[in-house]
């Protein structure tokens, strides 16, 4: 959504100034997502500035909460920055509504996309390899299975989840059946212990306080692969005499490129967080990403981490504001304690015109496993204006010394796919609980 223009922004005065009346008359027919010239929303403003009111008439408004202004940050970061539980619970509640009537909305072509192609199989292998000889040596490789059928998808993998330099091994099967209602199209088996869980649609009003907690907890961080300068140019092979590479992937003849001018951005905040607060809440995160529950005084109620003291008012006019030469936005909330990296990569990838499944096809597939991070970095690079073809095999950077070499080796159109497949063995029991973060 770009800027608008200086008379489009009425929503933000109204917002700045604290004018709830008007702002509820504008509403009606004013673009309550418009960005400023910093590219911030309504409200962006609403929360940095703390006016509790206009954050809830905008929510109800349907104002959008994963939008990123031109430095970055979203509502919701701002949010953790001012440290007010009350307003982080509503702006994650509406970031998560929003989220599933975004999945929604796509949902209908996304089953359509399936049905229009025929049944396959594929196998997909990752291999993670580092520049730092001893890490190289224990990161896992993992080879993906995915059958599809009718709306229905199936992933078995051995990689549950790969974090941090951390993974966690298994035997898992990611199960998508496409016309089923939401809330019973996804599924997880764990087939070492049996267990079977469903991905949960809606989240309860103590997992939301929870995820308030490790959000107020932890850095501000965004990251994200930058693609504006990226280029592709012709891979080569041979001493003294260079020839384009091209090579047999599986059985699939593929031209490599170079991927060149790919940056890694990284941005961190932790104004919000005091000396004390990094001591504890390292081990307050890992207990929540792993699962754990929440702390509890000593009569067994759960302690919550308490909302921090509101940052000074904001001292400027909205005429400074708006005036103001720079091209970041001024500080209207907490002063931010700021870090910022770049690091550039080479990656490669290799194309072919032979493999029988389109590259928006694929991206429906990613889509469906999103809930397995690993594939978040692929879907991004795939996502990308690629060279003609389709990326049989890519190396793409997923951490700072870690690349992911992925290749798909296998694919074969089935019309013998088993139904079975896809659904839950009568054997397994359910268990809400065995993977925390799905």
């Amino acid at each position: 959504m770009a800027a608008s223009d200086d008379s489009d922004y009425s929503l933000h005065e109204c917002v700045f100034t604290g004018n709830l009346r008007k702002l509820s008359s504008l509403l009606r027919n004013h673009d309550v997502g418009a960005r400023d010239k910093y590219g911030n929303t309504p409200l962006h403003l609403a929360v940095m500035l703390g006016r509790k009111e206009c954050i809830h008439l905008l929510l109800n408004h349907g104002a959008p909460v994963k939008v990123k202004n031109n430095a970055g940050w979203s509502p919701l970061s701002e949010a953790i920055s001012y440290g007010d539980r009350q307003i982080l619970s509503s702006l994650l509640r509406k970031l998560k509504q929003q989220s599933r009537e975004q999945v929604e909305e796509r949902r209908p072509n996304l089953v359509a996309a399936l049905h229009s192609i025929d049944d396959f199989y594929m196998e997909l292998k990752w291999d993670f390899q580092s520049w730092v000889p001893l890490v190289s040596r224990i990161l896992p490789s993992d080879i993906c299975r995915i059958h599809k059928r009718g709306s229905s998808m199936r992933l078995d993998t051995t990689l549950v989840d790969f974090n941090d330099m951390k993974w966690e091994r298994g035997d898992i099967s990611f199960i998508f059946n496409g016309d089923r209602k939401p809330s019973q199209s996804l599924t997880v088996l764990d087939n070492k212990d049996k267990l079977f869980q469903r991905v949960r649609y809606e989240e309860t009003e103590q997992e939301i306080e929870d995820e308030v907690d490790l959000l107020m907890s932890s850095d501000i961080i965004a990251v994200q692969m930058s693609t504006k300068s990226i280029t592709f140019s012709r891979a080569t092979t041979g001493w003294f005499f260079k020839e384009d590479r091209k090579e047999l992937v599986g059985s699939f003849n593929a031209e490599f490129y170079n991927v060149n001018g790919m940056v890694l951005e990284s941005r961190k905040r932790r104004e919000h967080l005091t000396e004390e607060d990094l001591r504890k809440n390292k081990a307050i995160v890992e207990s929540f990403t792993k699962g754990g529950t929440s702390q509890v005084d000593i009569n067994g109620e759960t302690i919550r981490r308490p909302s921090l003291p509101p940052p000074s008012p904001c001292s400027l006019t909205w005429e400074e504001y708006l005036s103001d030469p720079g091209t970041t936005p001024p500080v209207l909330g907490r002063e931010m304690v700021y870090k910022q990296t770049c690091k550039a990569f080479r990656a490669t990838v290799a194309m072919s015109s032979e493999f029988p499944l389109s590259v928006s096809m694929l991206l429906n597939v990613l889509e469906i496993v999103a809930p397995f991070k690993h594939f978040t970095k692929l879907r991004e690079f795939v996502n990308m204006k690629l060279p003609t073809g389709f990326p049989v095999k890519i190396d793409i950077p997923i951490l700072p010394t870690v690349t992911a070499k992925i290749t798909f080796q296998q694919f074969t159109f089935k019309s013998d796919i088993p139904p079975e497949l896809f659904e839950v063995p009568p054997n397994y029991h359910e268990d809400p609980t065995r993977f925390p973060d799905l």
